[in-house]
């Protein structure tokens, strides 16, 4: 809490250099920050002083923060750039960084930054972007370190010392044949603890899995955080090691994700600029607005079915919105757990069987308390006996209906390549608007009228 309200405070700082336009004093403070934590407060500017702040940043420091930047507000910045900036900014990038960054470039400017590379440089990341950028090859670095099993631990010491340094986030070097197959993994600590003379062979880890390029990105995330590893090997065709993920590649997905998700349940881009123009905001919205529309027709459309009856019964119109409201969030905590299980990967054909039986049960019980206290509340009120057993059982029978949705609708969006979250809570709450609304009106016309 107290590294978060340091960070708020410096950040609160430099906005108040910014508005005063103390330009020295926002050159000290971007110092103190990270390119991520620069890419956080220029997405949270407006695009006018986002400019100018931009303008400030160290050239050496643009590429580093271009990569922590969503693509709306990355393209808007790259185009007050010429195209000198943009090579020199992809300089100091590693080649998997790189390879995300020239992703969106035009063609031209991608070929002068290649032409800029020397010729090893340059077929590694050739070698990257011939991967899909959401699976191992394309999120993997090719900057491993590799010995041979034949050697001893003082040999593997010696050939550290003359390289001089390592890779960032480097816990331990492949082992591999003399035509590059991936044999094992050597982590550091043993190559510091163990007898120097003892061979690489004898020690290394076997049982560490490698990654095949074609691995999904979610997989790979799932791998690091089942095993808590720092880094893990990439394979291509028949076993040779072609490179290695790290850690912080993988944060980048987990974030990712997760930001995905939660802009997508409410019909956004997750890459959407907060402080986009106007039109194009609108557009991109309108579609889901007009979705919902929709649906909202349909349930009124219901609602109109049974017009006599509500005019006969003016109660109903009163309550009819506790049966939808109640049955909505009763589904959406079942859509909720279904899409997080599903993203995890914690469903299968079987397990969704044994779900819907416990999502089932599980609304039962709560459709049946909360139908007794409706119908108690309605029977203080209205003094009507029937109208309590009207909207008690299409309480219930909205709760199981909801239940029942709740587990369906995800499995069905999945089959047909339709992301869960991004759909699964509109047809859910028209599923139980119209369900809540035609169980409890319908009733209402059998029983009371």
């Amino acid at each position: 809490m107290a590294e978060k309200n340091d960070y708020e405070d410096r950040l609160g700082r430099l906005r108040q250099a910014l508005d005063s336009g103390a330009m020295n004093a926002v050159q000290r403070s971007l110092h103190a920050l990270s390119p991520a934590e620069i890419g956080r407060l220029l997405e949270s500017l407006p695009p006018s002083p986002r400019e100018v702040l931009w303008g400030v940043i160290d050239p050496e420091d643009r590429g580093e923060v271009l990569l922590h930047l969503g693509d709306e507000v990355r393209e808007g910045l790259m185009r007050t750039m010429d195209v000198g900036q943009i090579v020199a900014a992809a300089e100091d990038l590693d080649i998997d960084d790189l390879a995300d960054f020239v992703e969106d470039l035009p063609e031209t400017v991608t070929q002068q930054i290649l032409q800029s590379m020397d010729a090893r440089d340059r077929a590694r990341l050739e070698q990257i972007m011939g991967y899909e950028p959401d699976t191992a090859g394309g999120l993997m670095n090719t900057d491993t370190v590799t010995v041979r099993p034949d050697v001893s631990l003082d040999v593997v010491v010696r050939y550290l010392h003359l390289r001089g340094e390592l890779p960032d986030s480097t816990d331990c070097l492949y082992v591999v044949d003399r035509y590059g197959h991936y044999l094992g993994a050597l982590s550091l600590d043993r190559i510091l603890t163990l007898d120097a003379g003892r061979q690489v062979r004898d020690v290394m880890e076997r049982e560490r899995d490698p990654l095949t390029v074609d691995m999904s990105d979610r997989e790979v995330a799932k791998h690091f955080e089942n095993l808590d590893l720092v880094s893990a090997p990439v394979v291509g065709d028949k076993g040779m090691l072609v490179g290695r993920i790290t850690i912080d590649d993988v944060v980048d997905v987990i974030r990712d994700e997760a930001e995905q998700r939660m802009m997508r349940m409410a019909g956004l881009d997750e890459e959407e600029d907060i402080y986009a123009p106007v039109r194009g905001a609108a557009r991109r919205r309108a579609l889901w607005l007009g979705i919902n529309l929709a649906t909202a027709f349909m349930a009124s459309w219901v609602v109109g079915l049974f017009e006599a009856t509500i005019s006969q019964a003016v109660a109903l119109a009163v309550l009819m919105p506790i049966v939808a409201s109640m049955g909505g969030i009763g589904g959406s905590q079942t859509l909720t757990l279904m899409v997080r299980g599903l993203a995890l990967g914690q469903i299968s054909g079987g397990s969704a069987k044994a779900l819907l039986r416990k999502e089932l049960s599980v609304a039962a019980i709560n459709g049946l308390l909360w139908a007794l206290v409706v119908a108690a509340i309605t029977l203080f009120w209205f003094g009507n006996p029937l109208l309590s057993l009207v909207i008690a059982l299409a309480m219930l029978f909205n709760q199981l209906c909801a239940a029942l949705a709740g587990v369906t609708i995800p499995l069905l969006l999945k089959k047909l390549s339709i992301d869960p979250a991004l759909a699964g809570s509109v047809i859910l709450t028209t599923i139980t608007d119209v369900v809540g609304f035609f169980v409890f009106l319908g009733l209402g016309a059998l029983i009371l009228l």
